[in-house]
């Protein structure tokens, strides 16, 4: 190996260091180019940076937006019935008043998730760092940029200096190689990798997604693997940028215009590993065995095809996999070797900063089209953000969803992780286009099944989780 030799994960970190704060660099300080604030995690950290009468050091590479606590009814006041919620959004909007931050609130036109909004604006830039303190920023991954998630105390740092302590991570290349089947999606090829390394499998490393599986991927695709590559344990996640990517940034609002966009291109033409480079880790999938997913349990990894059966502990040999598992069926109401298929839902909802983009409607609409929820199910579809519920109303999405039963809801994080008024019942059960499925994450004593949005779809229609190829023509 060429000694420069670096992986994409290195160039960037390398890209923006500031300062190595140990001999070999592992630890160094790390420049931010940007960051996403919300009214969840943010308020301790202004409470910090005022009771320190501190300033920002650059107010313009911060967005606010108003998305975990925010009611998603359709038609919205400004009132809120929630008063501990609607304190958090008023401390949240006069923080970001007071230290010059762009805030994108409850009533604005481009308000949505923060993992939507960044990228719809073109602030998700290749090569550019991105720390917010919410786990998915991995999700940035997918322009060939550098998210990463972030505590209240980084928060406060990141603010005051533009900078954070960083410890460089090992690099894992996940190769999937080949075609995707029909009906198979970008969830269901992340899952996939969850259930083959453990939600811990990637626990110290950035994951590079390569071949030919996840070049034929639209960024949106892109997004959801770089999203949920948290959900195995990973503190990043890269795609190395190509003409797909670029295509996709470059009329975006405020992604560079003109001569400065053409020789940005260039730079990130050169934002990928180098041949040489080493992993210290590597995973291999073959895209064509890749199944359309469905978690039976209450960890991401818990999860099987929607052909399988729910597996029984005893077979499991390692004592705390086996009590893991005894206890996500006990809570998910569940017997071993019970048919996925023959599941039962209550509720079944398409949104989050996962699976709630255009693509992802798009996907869900085709099979709902035509077809009516089941009498037995609740269905919500959740934009999101604004611009996607815009887009989705212009194509008459909605109407194909409001058709089938489904209720169509303002934008927001929802139902994802039941910190507004979307949430289930104790016992209820939900198909969901979500990220996480641990217990009481939709809502206390609520049993939570990932899959894709199509396959949510389905799973409405049909009363129960099911096959989404049924509905496919």
């Amino acid at each position: 190996m060429h000694a420069a030799a670096r992986t994409l994960y290195d160039k960037l970190v390398d890209n923006h260091i500031v300062k190595s704060l140990n001999d070999d660099s592992t630890e160094v300080l790390l420049y931010v180019d940007r960051t996403v604030l919300n009214e969840y995690t943010s308020p301790q950290a202004f409470s910090g940076i005022r009771e320190a009468n501190r300033k920002i050091w650059r107010a313009s590479s911060a967005l606010g937006t108003v998305d975990h606590v925010n009611p998603t009814t359709p038609t919205r006041t400004a009132d809120m019935e929630d008063r501990s919620a609607a304190r958090q959004l008023e401390y949240f909007a006069d923080n970001c008043r007071l230290f010059g931050i762009e805030m994108y609130d409850a009533f604005h036109p481009r308000r949505g998730i923060e993992h939507v909004v960044m990228p719809e604006l073109g602030l998700v830039l290749p090569g550019t760092v991105i720390a917010a303190g919410d786990s998915h920023t991995t999700t940035y991954g997918a322009f060939g940029a550098l998210g990463f998630g972030i505590g209240t105390s980084d928060i406060e740092h990141l603010l005051v200096t533009q900078t954070l302590p960083y410890r460089r991570l090992r690099s894992m290349r996940v190769l999937v190689d080949g075609n995707l089947p029909t009906g198979v999606t970008a969830k269901d090829l992340i899952m996939t990798l969850i259930r083959q390394i453990g939600a811990s499998g990637a626990t110290g490393y950035a994951i590079e997604f390569a071949g030919k599986a996840i070049t034929d991927l639209s960024v949106e695709g892109r997004m959801t693997i770089c999203n949920m590559s948290v959900e195995c344990g990973a503190r990043g996640a890269v795609i190395a940028p190509d003409k797909r990517v670029f295509d996709h940034i470059e009329d975006l609002e405020r992604a560079p215009k003109g001569l400065m966009f053409n020789r940005a291109v260039q730079h990130w033409k050169s934002l990928h590993s180098d041949a040489d480079a080493i992993f210290h880790r590597s995973v291999d999938i073959v895209a064509a065995d890749i199944k359309p997913m469905v978690t039976w349990g209450t960890s991401p990894d818990q999860a099987i095809p929607i052909s399988g059966r729910i597996p029984d502990p005893s077979q499991e040999q390692e004592p705390g996999r086996r009590r893991d598992m005894e206890r996500a069926l006990a809570y998910m109401g569940l017997q071993p070797g019970m048919a996925l298929s023959d599941v039962a839902i209550n509720r079944a909802f398409i949104g989050s900063c996962t699976n709630a983009r255009i693509e992802d409607l798009r996907d869900a609409a085709v099979i709902v089209r035509g077809r009516r929820v089941a009498k037995s199910v609740r269905g919500m579809v959740v934009p999101g953000s604004n611009s996607v519920k815009r887009q989705a109303e212009t194509e008459g999405l909605d109407k194909v969803f409001i058709d089938a039963g489904f209720e169509w809801r303002g934008p927001g994080c929802s139902m994802c992780l039941a910190m507004n008024d979307d949430v289930l019942a104790p016992g209820e059960r939900c198909a969901s286009s979500t990220n996480r499925n641990f217990e009481g994450r939709q809502g206390v004593g609520g049993r939570t099944h990932l899959m894709s949005p199509a396959m949510v779809a389905a799973a409405a229609i049909a009363g129960h989780l099911t096959d989404v190829s049924q509905f496919q023509s």
